[in-house]
Parts: structure tokens; C-alpha cells; sequence
């Protein structure tokens, strides 16, 4: 392997470590925010939501290190995009049976998951996009 091809290789895999990163930590903000592995948010329909992107960013994670980037990629597209989306509609709105975020935008967790979230999807669009671009 040429110098060139090492360093390529070698930048190819900061961007997935980053993005395995980013998805583990979107992880652990919505387990510290649920009060634990073990405990599910109120109402049932929330909790259940923020198990599915535990897991879900657990998976996307695993698949960017083993080099599966397009499933990955897309996989953290939606680990960024639907705590973003629930954050927006949880303080706008409010969402059924939870009223309580209403207008609260400042609250300190939710503006780390939000910078982490944000970072996790300028990161992983343009990167999905990529992929598909590449041969299968």
C-alpha cells in the first residue's frame, strides 16, 4: 500500500469514527434524560420512542465501524433527525399526553442533545449522499 492510499484509508475512517461518536452520545443523553437503561419516559409512547433510539444509534454506530456506511450513514441520519424533530414539536406544541417541555427551549440537556444532534447530521447527510454516489 502506497503512503497516498494509507493516509485516504486512513481519513476514511475519522468521519466514521466521529459519526460512531456522535451516536453513542445522542445514546447516553436520552438514557441520563429517562433516568436510566432501565427506566422508560412518561407517557409509554415517549419512552418507548427513546429506547428505539438508543438502540438505533447503538446499531449505526456498530455499522460505521465495520465500514456498512450506507446503512450507517442513513442509520445516523435518523438517530440526529428524530430527537431534533421531537425536540422542536415537545417545546412548540407539545406533544399528546406531554405537556410539560411546552416553551421550555433553554433546558440544558436538551441544548447538548441538540449541538450533538446538529453535528451527527451535518456530519452524516452529505456522507450518506456519498455512498450512494458509490458502487454497492
Amino acid at each position: 500500500m502506497s503512503h497516498r492510499t494509507a493516509v485516504v484509508a486512513e481519513a476514511a475512517w475519522a468521519p466514521r469514527w466521529a459519526g460512531a461518536l456522535l451516536c453513542l452520545v445522542v445514546a447516553a443523553i436520552h438514557v441520563v434524560d429517562q433516568d436510566g437503561l432501565t427506566a422508560t419516559k412518561a407517557p409509554s409512547y415517549m419512552g418507548i420512542a427513546y429506547h428505539v433510539l438508543e438502540i438505533a444509534a447503538v446499531i449505526a454506530a456498530v455499522l460505521l465501524l465495520l465500514g456498512l456506511v450506507r446503512l450507517g450513514w442513513l442509520l445516523a441520519v435518523g438517530v440526529a433527525l428524530g430527537p431534533l424533530v421531537g425536540y422542536i414539536l415537545s417545546r412548540g406544541p407539545g406533544l399528546p399526553g406531554d405537556s410539560d417541555d411546552i416553551g421550555n427551549w433553554t433546558e440544558p440537556l436538551g441544548l447538548v442533545s441538540l449541538a450533538v444532534e446538529g453535528a451527527l447530521l451535518l456530519l452524516s447527510v452529505p456522507l450518506f449522499v456519498r455512498s450512494l454516489r458509490r458502487r454497492p
